[in-house]
């Protein structure tokens, strides 16, 4: 199914499945009949690409909402918890998804706990050693909506909406 991500800003994609058919202002694309259009009041760009991520998913611990009372709501140090590998997989679920919701679309890695290696192979996001460079056609359909004070609207990976702000 084709989809338009049409932000504010003016520009926006067309996407077919995960990938970038065309980019460009929105009265110069043509997606046909059926297309499904998303509209954001923010500014489209290339997705972000998390260089700490191996630090982030597999040192710290992103504690489940349900322990906000006990260990607070920001991440803790991974030895702050006892650690089994069903909580490291749910730690780096957790983590993924305050990484999808700054934008971020690939990680570095590599990644050497199993369970936090599934997540992340489960989230879709691209694990390379560094940005992999401009949204294009024929690309993969990586990117972000940014308001205009910088905050994450949307993230799209591999051209599924992965994070929108409510």
């Amino acid at each position: 199914m084709l989809t338009v991500h049409r932000p504010a800003a003016g520009d926006c994609v067309l996407v077919d499945g995960g990938l970038v058919l065309a980019l460009g202002p929105y009265g110069e694309l043509d997606p046909g009949p059926g297309a499904r259009v998303r509209e954001w009041a923010g500014t489209l760009l290339p997705g972000r690409h998390e260089p700490e991520a191996v630090r982030l998913l597999e040192t710290l611990y992103w504690p489940d909402p349900r322990e906000a009372d006990e260990l607070g709501t920001e991440p803790l140090p991974a030895g702050a918890v006892a650690m089994t590998d069903t909580r490291w997989g749910a730690s780096a679920r957790r983590g993924l998804q305050r990484l999808l919701g700054r934008g971020v679309t690939s990680v570095a890695g590599p990644f050497t706990r199993a369970p936090v290696r599934t997540a992340v192979q489960r989230s879709g996001v691209l694990v390379a050693p560094a940005a992999p460079g401009v949204l294009a056609p024929g690309g993969r359909a990586d990117f972000t909506v940014l308001a205009e004070d910088g905050s994450c609207l949307v993230t799209v990976v591999g051209g599924r909406l992965v994070y929108r702000r409510a």
